[in-house]
């Protein structure tokens, strides 16, 4: 199950990674966190008896969810967007299912999915960088996301790369977030053109007809990203970085651009292979069911 702010990506997932059954469901955050819980907890169940009805043996449960994860104690400590705060959600469907369970933050569940089934498909060492509505990342060695000492690893949305810029949403300005996601691009463009309601594909569209202004914020937009991957190269010496999220939409116009500021950025660090995610918006809930398989591995 992959639970975001909006709905909920559900499957039972043969262990070589094939989907036998997929559903989606709303999360109706607006409800409130217990409502949340509940709607997670009775899905759940409902898939197991899903599963039981077509013949099939549920082995275990795999749970990614936004924000902060200690995954270790299976707590979902803190989410902006669901409104959970220190609920311990493993210990609550182990109770409900009876089935060992994993806990798993969206993003590095997202990246492993695509790290081992995906476009880093037999590539020790991957960054997968989310561009969406923020941005976010896993890092990835030889099949496992790496998750941090506090469970806040890969949060390359919040290094700084324009002093003085935007103010980013957890309060400090000048994050790649506030600069490079799809929702800053959007705003951007929106407040520079008096265009309000524009996105980031407005802005590629407008890009690739020749409007001057889009051409900007687009070029503005790739050197921010730019100078993210090469501090993420830096720091973790990586064979591929694998995009995901919304803004990888815009193809070539965003990869061609990008590959060449990035390539003049790095010095004696290795030029990663830069490539597009390919399991799109089910990546997070093949990731949960990975949690789970590693979960029945390690017992």
């Amino acid at each position: 199950m992959d639970v975001g702010g909006t709905g909920m990506k559900c499957a039972l997932v043969r262990p070589d990674g094939t989907v036998a059954h997929s559903e989606r469901h709303p999360t109706g955050a607006e409800r409130g966190p217990d409502a949340v819980i509940a709607t997670i907890l009775d899905v759940a169940e409902g898939l197991a008896g899903k599963a039981h009805a077509d013949g099939l043996a549920p082995r275990a449960v795999g749970i990614a969810v936004p924000g902060i994860v200690d995954q270790a104690a299976g707590v979902a400590v803190w989410s902006a967007n669901v409104g959970f705060r220190d609920v311990p959600l493993r210990e609550l469907a182990v109770t409900r299912l009876g089935l060992p369970t994993a806990l798993g933050h969206d993003v590095r569940a997202g990246g492993l999915a695509e790290a081992r089934l995906g476009a880093g498909r037999g590539t020790p060492h991957v960054l997968f960088v989310a561009v969406g509505t923020g941005i976010a990342a896993a890092h990835v060695v030889a099949g496992t996301a790496v998750v941090g000492a506090h469970g806040a690893a890969g949060e390359i949305g919040h290094i700084l790369v324009r002093p003085g810029g935007p103010r980013c949403g957890c309060g400090r300005v000048g994050c790649l977030e506030a600069v490079a996601s799809a929702a800053a691009v959007g705003r951007r463009y929106a407040e520079l053109a008096g265009a309000p309601g524009s996105t980031a594909a407005d802005v590629v569209d407008r890009a690739v007809a020749g409007d001057e202004l889009a051409r900007e914020v687009w070029q503005d937009t790739v050197e921010a990203l730019a100078d993210g991957l090469a501090t993420g190269q830096a720091l973790f010496d990586v064979q591929a970085v694998v995009l995901g999220g919304g803004l990888v939409r815009a193809g070539r116009h965003l990869f061609d651009p990008l590959r060449t500021a990035l390539r003049e950025r790095l010095t004696f660090h290795r030029e990663p292979r830069l490539v597009a995610a390919t399991l799109g918006d089910e990546a997070g809930c093949l990731g949960a069911a990975l949690l789970a398989l590693d979960l029945l591995e390690e017992a």
